[in-house]
């Protein structure tokens, strides 16, 4: 898929309208107008983010490969490239914003069953120190 044109993000702004309807998706220009009648989730869907970017809403609601392939559709250039957002991909059909984080997935994925273990384990021995007390 060779760029037809560049844009501006000030230019994309302008086409916001039911008129004409262009949305930012990984820093390519879409022009919907057309798909705008055809849209499963209804126009206001698409005039919500028009002339915007909608990565992320796009990657929120978790678009079939289907809904990616019909997208490729109304490409018709990229966003110039000093005005690249840059994303990073988080599983084969998730984007997000890439900025460095301590709560990122890695380390929720030990912490949290760490924090369980030690609940568990205060419990029981306060439990067996009740029985013990209490016989």
């Amino acid at each position: 898929m060779a760029a037809k044109r560049t844009f501006s993000r000030k230019e994309v702004e302008e086409h916001n309208s039911k008129q004409s309807t262009w949305l930012i998706m990984e820093n390519k220009v879409y022009d919907v107008t057309k798909f705008l009648e055809e849209h499963p989730g209804g126009i206001e869907v698409l005039l919500e983010q028009a002339g915007r970017d909608a990565t992320e809403s796009f990657e929120d609601i978790g678009h079939s490969n289907d809904a990616r392939e019909m997208r490729d559709q109304y490409y018709i250039g990229d966003i110039v490239e000093n005005e690249h957002k840059h994303f990073q991909r988080t599983s084969s059909a998730t984007l997000t914003k890439s900025s460095p984080s301590i709560f990122n997935s890695t380390w929720s994925n030990w912490l949290i069953p760490a924090a369980a273990a030690v609940i568990v384990a205060l419990s029981y021995r306060a439990i067996v120190a009740f029985i013990k007390g209490s016989t």
